[in-house]
């Protein structure tokens, strides 16, 4: 294991010891049992739950809203699909990635601790970046809409801007309040929704084989044809290839969702090791089928008209109206089990900055009162998830919603992965070597795929491919890179001017949380005079 694991948090103080090792042996003993006990008590997440942990944040509504944009940039169904090819590889290397980094650093954070460990200077910028990362972005926004236009569609009302912003604020107001007031029961629910989609996305895969068994609800010169002339309008432009890759990516977004909360899981190595590489192995297979099962169903022209709607079209074609709306609720059931997900990691998230001191008012955002949970950290992903909801303009918001959070996101994994290249250069002075190893190759592979996703969308599109019906298409880069420049400049006042200003000095120490028995890093503020007297008192031992 690294080095970095072993704490120096000690559990006793005295002047003498030798008294330390006979008087009190027993007693740091038993303070060590008491801690161990109260860390296993925390651990309630087992293989199930932490498979299903990332299910939940992987399939939410992308497979079922996404194809239609993708079809309409790549321009064939051949290159669609090889984009879900794309997506899949893309996916499976960052799992890799991840749980090289999980089983190595198996504490709640996820690509925080990571990020921290490796880029250490300037000192505590990584810190302050990934607070504006994780504090400014909305992650559980886009499938709360979604969940809007679904509902809708099931109830056969016509969407507009309000009614469907409307239910998906109920959506997530719903995740906030389960997962903040009754942990269990969320934790349960999720696992509960979880298997409700993964039986959607099998009916889905088997309609397909109906549909190309040639059993559709369609007049034979209305059928699809898809697969007859499958590269038939392919389009090559650099935009159009990385906007649907950030469809694809998205996704396939929570492939990391089980490192977040590593704290609270059962043997947390070996849950990773099988976990991760199970959720993420069967969405692949069952992502490929359900492309298969839209374009056998659907025809192309179809399937550009109804865009998010597209399962919809393919229930109608196969099954009938009826058929249609029934599935429409179990994708809104879908996008509601994704918003629980995410809205469960992101606040624990949030509690972590609030718990290591790096938040204003930290005791507030560390809480677990009154219920057992971060109803704080819950409630700040909240608030920030309403506001990007509700702003866009109509017709933008899920487009701009899915791009905004998969832009930054790239940009993370890039660092992420460049991280684990520079520990793989230097292994011997790091002393990195973790229970799983992803490989140069791999890494290297991710990383690269990452800094394309970063550079291609600044290219600008072929005429009538702009994603946005009215945005500009550069607007979700440069709003990703504000995100995360807005840490930045929080870095400059958090760790620059305000210890000048009070003539502290910010210093992060290890420590063990003598009520849970967590080991975690937490910043402190150090007056100068006291850092003084500490280096002089050093000078006179030596």
């Amino acid at each position: 294991m690294s080095k970095f694991l072993s704490s120096p948090v000690s559990f006793t103080n005295t002047d003498n010891p030798a008294d330390c090792e006979v008087a009190g042996s027993d007693d740091h003993d038993d303070q060590v049992g008491h801690l161990q006990q109260a860390r296993d008590a925390k651990r309630q997440i087992g293989v199930v739950s932490a498979t299903f942990l990332i299910v939940n944040r992987v399939i939410g509504t992308g497979i079922f809203a996404t194809p239609g944009s993708i079809l309409a940039l790549s321009g064939s169904v051949g290159l669609s699909l090889f984009m879900w090819v794309a997506g899949m590889l893309i996916a499976a290397a960052g799992t890799a990635v991840y749980m090289e980094f999980g089983t190595a650093i198996p504490q709640n954070g996820g690509e925080k601790n990571y990020l921290e460990y490796v880029f250490r200077k300037p000192k505590f910028l990584t810190t302050g970046l990934y607070t504006g990362y994780v504090v400014l972005l909305g992650w559980a926004s886009g499938n709360s809409v979604i969940f809007g236009e679904y509902i809708l569609n099931a109830a056969q009302v016509e969407v507009d801007r309000w009614n469907q912003r409307g239910i998906g604020l109920a959506c997530i107001t719903a995740a906030f309040l389960i997962h903040g007031t009754a942990l269990k029961w969320g934790i349960r629910l999720q696992n509960v929704l979880g298997t409700i989609k993964v039986i959607v996305i099998l009916i889905i895969v088997v309609a397909g084989w109906v549909a190309l068994a040639g059993h559709l609800k369609l007049p034979e010169d209305q059928r699809p044809h898809n697969f007859a002339n499958a590269f038939e309008g392919t389009t090559g432009s650099a935009y159009g290839v990385v906007t649907a890759l950030y469809n694809v990516i998205w996704s396939y977004i929570g492939y990391s969702n089980a490192n977040y909360a590593l704290s609270e899981t059962k043997n947390p190595i070996r849950t990773l090791k099988i976990a991760a590489p199970l959720a993420i192995g069967v969405i692949s297979v069952l992502y490929m089928l359900v492309n298969i099962a839209y374009f056998a169903a659907v025809s192309k022209e179809e399937i550009l008209e109804a865009r998010r709607l597209v399962a919809a079209s393919l229930f109608r074609n196969v099954f009938g109206g009826a058929a249609e709306r029934a599935l429409s609720v179990f994708v809104a059931l879908s996008a509601f089990g994704n918003v629980l997900s995410v809205i469960f990691s992101q606040g624990r998230l949030v509690q972590e900055l609030g718990r290591e001191g790096v938040l204003p008012f930290s005791r507030f955002w560390a809480s677990n009162r009154p219920f057992n949970a971060p109803l704080a950290g819950l409630f700040e992903h909240w608030v920030v998830s309403v506001i990007i909801m509700l702003a866009p303009p109509p017709g933008d918001a899920y487009d701009f919603i899915l791009n905004l959070i998969s832009y930054p996101l790239a940009i993370v994994n890039a660092f992420v992965a460049a991280g684990l290249i520079y520990l793989y250069l230097n292994r011997k002075s790091w002393n990195w070597n973790p229970p799983i190893s992803a490989g140069l190759p791999v890494v290297i592979f991710f990383f690269l795929s990452n800094i394309y996703l970063v550079v291609a969308p600044f290219v600008p599109p072929d005429d009538g491919q702009n994603i946005y019906q009215t945005l500009p298409y550069w607007i979700h880069c440069v709003v990703g890179f504000g995100i995360i420049f807005a840490g930045g400049v929080y870095w400059l006042l958090w760790a620059i001017l305000l210890p000048k200003i009070g003539k502290y000095q910010l210093v992060r120490e290890t420590v063990v949380d003598d009520i849970d028995g967590w080991e975690r890093n937490v910043f402190f503020r150090r007056p100068l005079e006291d850092s003084a007297s500490n280096a002089a008192l050093a000078v006179s031992i030596q």
